[in-house]
């Protein structure tokens, strides 16, 4: 990343034009900003708006309370402020190449930006490990996925990133070696994340590739178990009495349906935070070039991941567009409503 060069631009180039060393201003047309608004507004809302349905239906509906569904109400909480605290200022940032907010907050904020993304993506990691125990080992899962196991997942997918997080930004451990990097580029309305070397290699292992690795191997090991199951109600003699097909069917159309969503899940994550992560490690190996624009394309890309989590976690689930409808129509404000039945099938 070039240091800024300030020949003698006009006030409207600059980000502060009143100060000595403001940092230049990125020229955008009137139609590209618009459009650039309207869709980070867009997933801002959407991000905000899906996560709170999540929140509310699993805070509201007894019948909701176990523990897979407390680790999936944890990571809407997460996404929620995301949404809330992250992504209206990255947005601003990245529209108008222009930090506005002061140099402190902009530690803060790439904090809370670090802690929220890496928490979101440990509770995804933590989700696989549930979904593990209900598919491969369903006869323990009710003894192996507990309230005090889930409560020791939930400690660790937020007390280490937010370890993580502060103690890096606010030690500047990440800048060493970077130093005159961060001499040159020095200017008011600038705020961006240095790694150098190191620390982007192990950011992107702690964040990412670590628990990415745990998910893409549970999965995989999900997609045989399920494939096999399939198999064996395909191939299996077939029962003579009326009602036994069906039963097969419906236990075959759950396997495939199962690691349809698995795939989705999977398929997102990882299409949302690898470039995005493979760029953190690449940029200081080639002189920190990546254009600004790219860096901000990849970066949005990883958090509409926390966009698309209440949309695959909970579309998939009957009980969560039921919940949907009963909140919309405000029929959770009627007495008893936290005991309605959310299943199909379920008395």
């Amino acid at each position: 990343m070039d240091s800024p060069d300030l020949p003698n631009l006009p006030e409207a180039q600059l980000c502060f034009a009143l100060a000595n060393n403001s940092c230049p201003r990125k020229e955008r047309s009137a139609a590209t900003v618009c459009v650039m608004y309207l869709v980070m507004t867009g997933a801002i809302v959407v991000t905000m708006l899906g996560n709170t349905v999540v929140i509310v239906s699993i805070v509201h509906f007894k019948q909701l309370h176990s523990p897979t569904n407390f680790l999936i109400l944890s990571m809407a909480t997460t996404d929620f402020l995301l949404s809330c605290v992250v992504m209206p200022f990255s947005m601003i940032r990245s529209i108008e190449s222009c930090w506005y907010f002061g140099d402190l907050f902009c530690k803060v904020h790439s904090c809370c930006d670090i802690t929220l993304c890496t928490t979101s993506i440990f509770h995804l990691c933590f989700i696989s490990v549930d979904r593990y125990y209900a598919v491969c080992d369903p006869l323990h899962y009710v003894t192996k996925v507990t309230i005090p196991v889930v409560g020791l997942f939930l400690l660790l997918s937020w007390s280490i990133p937010i370890l993580f997080a502060f103690g890096l930004v606010f030690s500047e451990l990440n800048l060493i070696g970077a130093e005159d990097l961060v001499a040159a580029m020095d200017c008011a309305g600038l705020c961006v994340l240095i790694f150098n070397k190191l620390w982007a290699v192990l950011a992107s292992f702690i964040a990412f590739f670590l628990p990415g690795t745990v998910m893409v191997g549970i999965y995989i090991h999900i997609f045989t178990v399920a494939r096999r199951h399939a198999r064996q109600i395909g191939t299996g003699p077939r029962m003579k009495w009326p009602g036994s097909e069906s039963k097969e069917q419906v236990t075959s159309k759950k396997e495939n349906k199962a690691t349809k969503t698995l795939s989705i899940v999977l398929g997102a994550f990882v299409s949302c935070w690898l470039p995005f992560f493979v760029l953190t490690i690449t940029d200081p190996f080639i002189g920190f070039t990546t254009p600004e624009d790219l860096y901000d394309v990849f970066l949005w890309l990883g958090y509409f991941n926390s966009t698309f989590n209440p949309i695959i976690y909970g579309m998939f689930y009957p009980w969560f567009r039921k919940a949907l409808r009963l909140i919309v129509t405000g029929m959770i404000f009627r007495p008893q409503s936290s005991t309605l039945n959310l299943f199909p099938g379920h008395p």
